[in-house]
């Protein structure tokens, strides 16, 4: 079985928030409460705009520009300041865990994630979730990403698994599941907020939780 990482092991979205937090302790000073509100919202959408870009100055900058700081982080400091904290605001769900467990019982394992090699190992390694998977896959450093199905073919060969044999669990229905039956394995659509497809992707089955995993094993 194979994941996704961002969205998929790991709650991406709350990482945001956790992000905005620091950079709100560090830089910012008497913020009225609604201020703040819209603040984190406005980071959000920075970040959205700037998702699979590996330079994430835009964001930051996006953030002093609108709402000037008390303390302004240094330009070229920033893309170093998110390396940095970003990877720290990660955390695993028991429950994922314990799914994790349930799974690597019974079948070879994962992770194939786009990304920057730095960032997503810092992820991975923070989270202790290096510690569950026979192999982990990141697109910098093997010069491949989702979805090209290369990057799926080479986990298999890792794994030394067939494509019909294996699953791949995503939250992006292009890049997880479009990209997985490219390589001719099947695609679960991992999709907790109940997202209407507006493609014309067809998942091999969706989930909104990562227990009915369990009824896909062999």
């Amino acid at each position: 079985m194979l994941f996704d990482l961002d969205d998929t092991l790991l709650d991406r979205d709350k990482a945001v928030d956790n992000m905005f937090f620091i950079i709100f302790e560090k830089c910012y000073e008497d913020v009225k409460h609604t201020t703040k509100k819209e603040m984190l919202q406005r980071f959000k959408d920075y970040d959205k705009r700037s998702y699979g870009n590996s330079n994430k100055t835009k964001v930051l900058e996006g953030l002093f520009n609108e709402f000037p700081p008390k303390y302004r982080l240094p330009s070229q400091d920033l893309q170093d300041f998110w390396n940095n904290h970003f990877p720290q605001c990660f955390s695993v769900n028991q429950s994922t865990i314990n799914i994790l467990n349930s799974i690597k019982e019974q079948v070879k394992v994962a992770i194939i994630t786009n990304g920057s090699t730095q960032r997503q190992k810092a992820k991975i390694i923070n989270t202790n979730l290096n510690s569950y998977f026979d192999t982990i896959i990141i697109s910098e450093e093997v010069g491949l990403s989702k979805p090209d199905k290369r990057i799926f073919e080479l986990a298999l060969n890792r794994l030394n698994v067939r494509p019909k044999s294996a699953l791949f669990v995503g939250d992006n229905l292009e890049l997880d599941i479009g990209g997985s039956q490219n390589a001719n394995i099947k695609g679960i659509w991992f999709n907790p907020h109940s997202i209407k497809n507006d493609t014309e992707i067809t998942p091999f089955a969706e989930i909104n939780s990562f227990e009915k995993l369990l009824s896909y094993l062999p």
